[in-house]
């Protein structure tokens, strides 16, 4: 096979800087980087080069097109201790060899990734949202440094997407500034999805025996929590709800420290494919390869693998990239504007990750764009969508199944999407541009079957929609600015239920000592001897949310019927308290336990993780350390939750028990400034579990995506 679809003619990138030609040292220190990185890829993938009747170039060649201003493209990808980077070289590689074919000059380059998995539920979360500010700072530097025009980005997992695109997005806007060098232009190649494992069936044996045990004991409730579990492909998001529930049966005597550590010891070697990737559930990494694809930046033929994709796949990449460059309109940077309102409808529409109302402010605010939540929430409240993906990790629907579905041709992917979209009357703008030099209205011209018919209730994507209500919510209260609350989380009845509905304040300065109550075998009469909770209030409680107050003698019942309901709340997990974790483990606990997921919600200044489900609410801003009223709540409060108003109330108790509702702030209390100052000393002083390099100081608050002040004060361009 010759080399095919070359360019007609040499493409010079067309600028007036070229530090290349201008400056000796670059041009003496980098061809050598080039020939090594193109012998590999002759070396490692010997088919494809001799097909191609590919030559490794001699220095002299690689100085040439340096001189010549060719288009210097840095292909990045991510460290192998990730397991969505462990097919990054071949892919790597392959797409060196297009680059100098097509007549540019490739570089190659890696970025630290944290797996939010492996640092989840200890100090490792407290890390993982300062990588994604110093990924960001990392590829820019490394951009900027050595003056690349373009990327061809292996985009990886949780928050290291949105971080390529902002360091990217950064040398964009500083470049239109200095008014000397060609925009930066991108192409995104999202890893290949991780195929769920399946529990061994030694193992199932063991957890039904467990489960069975649980019902023979009197704790049903368990027992139905373990077989629900048991459902869901085994992913580490799973392994995490198997934790809770067997410490929760260790610690009723059901089984001893051996049998859980083997159970889990068995799960967790079960769980990941050896190929790696992105996990297979719909949380930060495939809501990623969702954005990414949505802001036009991913061609079709890489946005959904299960494998190294093939050469014509990277080709297709690489190809792309070529046909954009010297065409400012294709500029990472406009990309991102054009695409902005698309990309909020169609979080929504596909009920991801919460998450991006994090990164997705960060990667504006890089580009030089002043938005923040606010913005967000314009977009979605000005064009409601319904929920258009149906998701499921139990019934067979997972993104591995998405991206089989798309391979055999039943579906388009992000063109299915956005044919459905409109098809369905959302306001989509389908002349924004994208990274193949075409609008979305070209691209799904012709598209009269987004997805295949015959696939019936198998199909992930639907063009009838699932139901009217999905996505994140923006919420306000009396006494915070704004937090989030990811309604694509909550069933249907959840969103009902606790539409209008008041929960008792249970206060955790960590997610660790709310987990010890979670699992507590005593956990309804720790809630019932919570401070300040008393038979008044109880009964108040359980009139307000409609069940009978003359009730109060069987608590049980009362919260599995969700009339007696408790907000657990953690305070100090903020950014500049303490990193930002995720409370993915809280989250996963109340989700998987029958009593508490019916009654009750998760409050945090933190965040989640993006397959969080239930009713979670995060990203509270002001955070507690900031003086947040967050950090003035305290045990026995009274919270009510407007579904429908978005609104989140702290209510002033006593009045509340005579049936009068008055929204207040805690801060007004005179007695809670001590409460709040001795909580801050501690914060404090946690905050030195953190290394002082990766503290976030200095920064953003949540609702404008918690980036550097440098950054938040040159965000002043308008998106729309």
């Amino acid at each position: 096979m010759s080399p095919t679809n070359l360019p007609e003619t040499t493409i010079i990138i067309d600028e007036k800087a070229n530090p290349y030609r201008d400056c000796i040292q670059g041009l003496a220190n980098q061809p050598i980087t080039v020939v090594h990185l193109l012998r590999d890829a002759v070396n490692e993938n010997p088919t494809v080069a001799r097909d191609r009747h590919f030559l490794v170039p001699e220095v002299k060649d690689v100085v040439r097109r340096l001189v010549e201003n060719r288009p210097r493209i840095a292909i990045i990808g991510g460290a192998p201790d990730h397991p969505a980077h462990l097919l990054d070289r071949p892919q790597a590689l392959m797409a060196a060899l297009r680059i100098w074919e097509m007549g540019g000059v490739p570089f190659l380059f890696h970025v630290p990734v944290i797996c939010d998995g492996t640092a989840q539920n200890n100090i490792g979360q407290s890390y993982s949202l300062a990588s994604r500010n110093h990924t960001a700072a990392a590829v820019n530097i490394t951009f900027e440094g050595h003056s690349y025009h373009a990327a061809y980005v292996i985009a990886g997992c949780d928050k290291s997407p949105a971080a390529v695109v902002a360091g990217l997005a950064a040398a964009d806007h500083a470049r239109a500034y200095r008014g000397d060098q060609a925009p930066v232009w991108a192409v995104f190649a999202p890893s290949h999805v991780l195929k769920g494992g399946e529990i061994p069936e030694g193992t199932k044996r063991l957890l039904e025996q467990i489960a069975r045990d649980a019902d023979q004991a009197g704790h049903d409730d368990l027992g139905a929590d373990i077989r629900e579990n048991m459902r869901y492909i085994l992913q580490c998001t799973s392994d995490e709800a198997f934790a809770g529930l067997l410490e929760r049966a260790r610690l009723l005597g059901l089984i001893d420290d051996g049998l859980e550590r083997r159970v889990l010891d068995q799960l967790a070697a079960a769980t990941c494919d050896s190929k790696g990737g992105i996990c297979a559930f719909n949380g930060t990494g495939n809501s990623s390869r969702t954005m990414l694809a949505a802001f036009g930046l991913t061609p079709p033929e890489l946005e959904l693998l299960t494998d190294v994709p093939p050469y014509a796949a990277v080709a297709a990449g690489i190809d792309a990239l070529f046909g954009v460059f010297n065409k400012p309109e294709y500029a990472i940077g406009n990309l991102l504007k054009a695409n902005f309102a698309n990309f909020v409808r169609i979080h929504n529409a596909t009920g991801s990750s919460s998450n991006m109302l994090l990164h997705l402010p960060f990667m504006m605010r890089y580009a030089g764009f002043d938005v923040s939540i606010d913005d967000y929430q314009d977009v979605r409240t000005k064009t409601p969508v319904p929920e258009i993906f149906a998701h499921s990790l139990t019934e067979n629907r997972d993104t591995f199944v998405l991206a089989q579905q798309m391979a055999e041709g039943k579906n388009r992917g992000m063109e299915s999407i956005y044919r459905i979209l409109a098809d369905l009357g959302v306001a989509m703008d389908l002349d924004a541009p994208t990274v193949l030099g075409k609008t979305w209205v070209e691209r799904i011209e012709g598209l009269e079957n987004p997805v295949d018919l015959s696939l019936g209730d198998a199909s992930v994507i639907r063009a009838t929609p699932v139901r009217s209500r999905s996505g994140v919510d923006v919420i306000t209260g009396s006494f915070f600015e704004n937090c989030a609350v990811k309604t694509s989380g909550m069933s249907d009845h959840l969103l009902s239920h606790f539409d209008d509905h008041v929960f008792i304040v249970r206060y955790y300065e960590n997610e660790h000592v709310c987990n010890a109550d979670f699992a507590s075998p005593d956990l309804i009469t720790r809630l019932m001897e919570t401070d300040g909770v008393d038979p008044e209030l109880i009964a108040a409680v359980v009139r307000r949310n409609g069940g009978n107050s003359g009730d109060i003698k069987d608590p049980k019942k009362l919260l599995e019927d969700g009339y007696l309901s408790f907000a657990f709340v953690i305070g100090g997990q903020g950014p500049e308290a303490y990193g930002m974790p995720e409370m993915f483990s809280p989250s996963q606990n109340l989700r998987h336990h029958r009593i508490l997921e019916a009654s009750s919600m998760l409050i945090t200044d933190g965040r989640y993780s993006g397959v969080t489900k239930g009713a979670c609410i995060g990203h509270m801003v002001p955070e507690a350390f900031t003086g947040g009223g967050i950090g003035y709540l305290q045990d026995g409060d009274v919270l009510r939750l407007n579904l429908t108003t978005l609104t989140l109330d702290w209510l002033e108790r006593d009045a509340f028990i005579k049936g009068e509702e008055r929204p207040s702030d805690p801060k007004d209390i005179a007695d809670r400034a001590a409460v709040f100052e001795a909580r801050f000393q501690r914060m404090d002083a946690r905050q030195c579990d953190i290394a002082a390099s990766n503290v976030l100081d200095g920064i953003g608050n949540a609702a404008r995506g918690i980036v550097p002040r440098a950054v938040d004060r040159r965000a002043v361009k308008d998106w729309r």
